[in-house]
């Protein structure tokens, strides 16, 4: 009884401390998750506002350009997948990877080539163990991605888009990303960045009928205008993807931290309970053999007096 008690101490001590580095993970994400949010709400509005304008260009205007043009026949397309450096997040990762996967499968049944792009760590592992192929990869970022981390990725992306498919070029460029909806609700989406669909972006629009439209002036013309946006609009709506991805998995992993503690606390309970019934069978057990003793020794004393 002794070694078994010892035993039930011995995980309950590891299960508190195990506890307490939950928590504190939880308690750290909690406070990312703040700051993520905010980024999100600040960047939201600029890659809005700068989609708007290019749909402007495209609908005001018959010139023909990669950001709203669409090939008679595309053959390839880039995929731009976003995960994270880090686990301990649930399912947010393999979310993410399965919603690229069915893209691609998507467009490969579609007859297109696909060039996958990933961003994070753990996509980076899941293609390579699959030995899967990966045209570019980027990482050491994905917890608190900057503007500059968005220009690094969106280079190589336009410069596949600017390229003739013949030449390792691209028809299409879409991305995957986990979008943040709430605390306790983030979705992994996919979308076309390029060429944009003008059809989509216009019925969002009117779908605004209390919102007054912008009217724009194109200077020196409008090929030139797009040709000034394309990075900007890339590059942003890439930045905010990654924001929602960065503020997704920070809930995601106070999600399942705040899971693994309370389990741990349950864990503990049970412990307990546990060993405290086997010290009360040890104190049972240790007074049996008192009183076990006692009578026997009795039982002698009074065989000896007669």
């Amino acid at each position: 009884m002794g070694a078994q008690l010892r035993v039930y101490k011995r995980r309950i001590k590891s299960v508190t401390a195990t506890k307490k580095i939950t928590k504190a993970m939880e308690m750290i994400a909690a406070s990312r998750v703040v700051k993520a949010q905010r980024k999100v709400a600040a960047s939201t509005p600029y890659a809005t506002e700068l989609t708007r304008a290019v749909t402007a260009v495209g609908t005001g205007s018959n010139t023909q350009h990669p950001l709203t043009t669409e090939a008679e026949s595309a053959t390839r397309a880039a995929v731009l997948l976003l995960t994270s450096d880090r686990g301990l997040a649930g399912a947010f990762n393999s979310n993410a990877i399965k919603a690229a996967e069915q893209l691609t499968a998507r467009l490969v049944a579609e007859g297109k080539e696909v060039d996958t792009y990933i961003v994070g760590r753990r996509g980076v592992a899941h293609y390579n163990f699959r030995e899967r192929k990966i045209a570019e990869q980027w990482s050491g970022f994905t917890d608190q991605p900057e503007y500059a981390d968005a220009k690094a990725v969106a280079g190589p992306l336009i410069e596949a888009i600017e390229k003739d498919t013949a030449e390792g070029g691209v028809d299409e460029l879409h991305i995957v990303y986990t979008e943040f909806v709430s605390m306790m609700t983030q979705t992994a989406v996919d979308g076309r960045l390029l060429p944009l669909s003008l059809e989509e972006v216009a019925a969002e629009e009117s779908a605004k009928k209390d919102e007054i439209l912008p009217l724009y002036d194109f200077e020196p013309s409008a090929e030139d205008v797009l040709d000034a946006l394309l990075p900007r609009y890339v590059e942003s709506r890439i930045y905010n993807a990654m924001l929602q991805s960065a503020a997704s998995k920070h809930a995601a992993t106070r999600r399942a931290m705040k899971s693994a503690t309370d389990n741990a606390g349950d864990l503990i309970n049970a412990l307990t309970r546990s060993a405290n019934a086997a010290r009360q069978a040890e104190i049972t057990q240790e007074i049996s053999e008192i009183v076990g003793g006692a009578s026997a020794l009795a039982d002698a004393t009074a065989g000896s007096d007669k």
